[in-house]
């Protein structure tokens, strides 16, 4: 694509940057706009992603139909049926008319798929039905219907592991991936971030009628140099505080540090560096996070059986134990740690009917006892904590989450929290 149509093509729908990887993007989806493909979008969350299936829309043959966005992982999955392909009328309870769905609406159109990882399964077949006969069928109807719409689809979910967990549908993944279009994350983007944030600020400096915030030769070389795990989200958000709230327009290096949340570094998470972790590649720091519960409950449990037959061993050589092997000597090393020599623990002596002592039974430290990590009591407890924080308002809970409110609202029923 020419260098003035690209332009173009960023000025009509509102695109900063010049990274490589995005003018790539951007001409990817200007040259499979006038094509009738599938078109699947990939990035992480807050990219820009919901950019793209407008592009392709509005240079296509279908720009004077239907544009219809649904995001898929806001609708909860007892509807989401009737929400896509409609319903008639009687069809469930509350179903008190006929209802078109939203192929029915963007027939002759385009239909844009957001976070079209989170669809269950049971849609997703209905779904690879539509795109390759073009039919569907109304939730409590027998009737096939028609459909000429141009589906385009986004996710921020690894659908590759998605497919090899089960959860999404291998055949599906593959016609919605006709043309892929990847998305780059603003970390990746250079100076991209710079443009970003004097677009921003000035947009804010005329919203809230005040003067414009610049950065320093040192804030800019922070801003380029931080991770952004929310991408461009994150960074309007932290344009707009600072906007708001900072006095001193020109802004430092020690005031932007202020705004940007500590990142996280690998030694936070040492399985990424331990040969256990088996070459895992991890797809959110969510998983990192359990991935490393997993490994302190097992390190915990390796730990509680050396100390217990340590224990055991020393026990072995006092008078009236049934064994006579030779305790080991201390200091001992546990996974190459040096253990001290155990303390005195508390003993029960076990005694039969006729007043025989059995043996002398140790009794194992109460701290060993407590140490199983359960995932689902963590995950719950961080689910209810959401909640009471945000008063019961499961969008706001979700986003805190960074889950769909669709995956929410299912834990909160499998885990049994009430409201």
């Amino acid at each position: 694509m020419a260098s003035k149509d690209l332009q173009q093509v960023k000025m009509r729908f509102g695109i900063i940057g010049n990274a490589e990887d995005l003018n790539r993007a951007i001409d990817i989806a200007m040259q499979v706009a006038p094509t009738d493909l599938s078109v699947l979008i990939t990035g992480e969350s807050g990219v820009g992603k919901e950019s793209f299936p407008q592009i392709i829309h509005q240079y296509s043959s279908r720009k004077h139909g239907a544009y219809i966005a649904v995001n898929c992982g806001a609708i909860p999955e007892g509807t989401i049926d009737s929400e896509l392909f409609g319903h008639e009328k009687g069809a469930f309870t509350g179903a008190i008319s006929e209802r078109k769905g939203y192929f029915d609406e963007a027939n002759g159109g385009t239909i844009f798929l957001d976070e079209v990882g989170e669809l269950p399964l049971p849609t997703q077949a209905r779904l690879l039905r539509v795109l390759e006969s073009g039919e569907f069928i109304k939730v409590g109807s027998s009737k096939v219907e028609k459909t000429n719409v141009r589906i385009v689809a986004a996710t921020n979910v690894n659908l590759p592991q998605a497919i090899s967990e089960g959860r999404f549908r291998e055949d599906l993944f593959y016609r919605l991936s006709t043309v892929p279009i990847r998305v780059p994350a603003l970390r990746d983007r250079g100076d991209d971030v710079l443009l970003l944030f004097r677009k921003f600020a000035s947009d804010f400096a005329q919203r809230y009628r005040m003067p414009g915030i610049r950065l320093t030769p040192d804030a800019q070389e922070m801003l380029k140099a931080y991770k952004w795990p929310g991408n461009v989200r994150q960074l309007k958000n932290i344009t707009e505080q600072i906007s708001i709230i900072e006095t001193n327009r020109d802004i430092d290096a020690s005031i932007l540090s202020k705004y940007l949340p500590e990142q996280q570094s690998d030694s936070m998470f040492p399985i990424l560096l331990d040969d256990k972790s088996g070459g895992k590649t991890f797809g959110s720091e969510r998983e990192i996070l359990y991935q490393v519960l997993w490994d302190m409950k097992r390190d915990i449990a390796e730990l509680k059986d050396t100390i217990g037959g340590l224990l055991r061993n020393q026990d072995s050589k006092q008078p009236g134990t049934v064994s006579g092997e030779a305790a080991p000597a201390y200091p001992a090393t546990v996974g190459g740690v040096v253990q001290p020599a155990p303390q005195s623990l508390p003993q029960v002596r076990l005694h039969d009917d006729r007043g025989g002592r059995h043996n002398d039974y140790i009794e194992e430290p109460e701290y060993l006892e407590s140490t199983s990590l359960s995932l689902d009591d963590l995950e719950k407890e961080g689910i209810i904590k959401a909640l009471e924080k945000h008063h019961g308002r499961r969008k706001a809970a979700a986003k805190e989450l960074n889950i769909s409110e669709r995956t929410l609202y299912r834990k909160i029923k499998e885990y049994g929290i009430e409201m």
